[in-house]
């Protein structure tokens, strides 16, 4: 069983060849090619951490679509001095999937 551990938008993921994430939003297109940096490949029982050989991984995905993630609602309220406020946010996502580790 071979998976990498990736690092993508300020986050690290584990993806297997064929998993689909959804990630913070990617400047590319849609059917887009994208390499992503490993940083943990794990090959059987063999386990690399090493800079200098996960250099030469390659862990290639392909973009399917940007969409927004649920809507948030932030409330603020302080007591007794008639403060309120309400704001909303989307996140902006792009979903990829993971096509080969190499």
């Amino acid at each position: 069983m071979v998976y990498a551990v990736v690092r993508t938008s300020g986050r690290q993921e584990k993806v297997e060849v064929g998993s689909i994430i959804t990630v913070n939003r990617l400047s590319a297109d849609a059917k887009d090619k994208i390499e992503l940096p490993a940083v943990l490949l794990v090959d059987g029982d063999q386990v690399t951490t090493d800079a200098a050989k996960l250099a030469k991984v390659k862990v290639t995905a392909e973009v399917l679509e940007d969409l927004r993630g649920p809507k948030i609602v932030i409330q603020r309220y302080k007591n007794k001095t008639g403060y309120k406020s309400r704001q909303g946010h989307r996140q902006d996502l792009t979903r990829i999937k993971v096509t080969g580790i190499k």
